[in-house]
Order: C-alpha cells, then structure tokens, then sequence
C-alpha cells in the first residue's frame, strides 16, 4: 500500500504547480474594469488619430472592433447579473 501512496504523492506534488493560482491573475472585477477602461481609451485614441489623419485606418478598424467586443462583453456579464438577480428575488423565503 505504501508503493501506491507514494506514487500519489509524486503525482500530486508534480502536478501542485501547475494547479496552484497565478497571483497575477486573481485581480478580479476591478482589474476588468480598468481592462474594460484601457480598451475604450485606445479606441478612442484610434478613432481621433484617424480623424486627424495622424493613424493608420487599418489600426483604427482593429481599435473599435475591439472596443466593440469589449462593450459586448460588458453587456453580456451585466445581463447575466441582472437575470441572476431576478432569479434570487423569485426565490421563495
């Protein structure tokens, strides 16, 4: 029995790792909402290079669609929000 215990153990400490959460990726909401911030400033910043000249159309094209990827996202959590609250409200007491 001890063989099989170990070969567990091996297994499990080979693998720790690889599970274990990365500290960078824990930031949550607010590390999303200052993502969600950074991609709105960027498409704006392509869309007024554009208009004065100053950037390249093609960057501009690629800034709003991912502003607008970024908005879509956005809208799609909060609807799940919203209809998780509802659910919670139609709970009976």
């Amino acid at each position: 029995m001890e063989l099989g215990t170990s070969l567990v153990a091996r297994q499990y400490a080979a693998t720790r790792d690889a599970t274990a959460p990365d500290p960078g990726t824990g930031r949550g909401l607010a590390g999303m909402a200052q993502d969600f911030a950074t991609t709105l400033q960027q498409g704006e910043a392509a869309a007024m290079g554009a208009m004065t000249g100053r950037a390249d159309p093609h960057a501009m094209v690629q800034a709003l669609a991912q502003t607008e990827l970024a908005v879509e996202t956005a809208v799609t959590i909060r609807n799940k929000v919203v209809e998780a609250y509802q659910e919670i409200l139609r709970m009976p007491v």
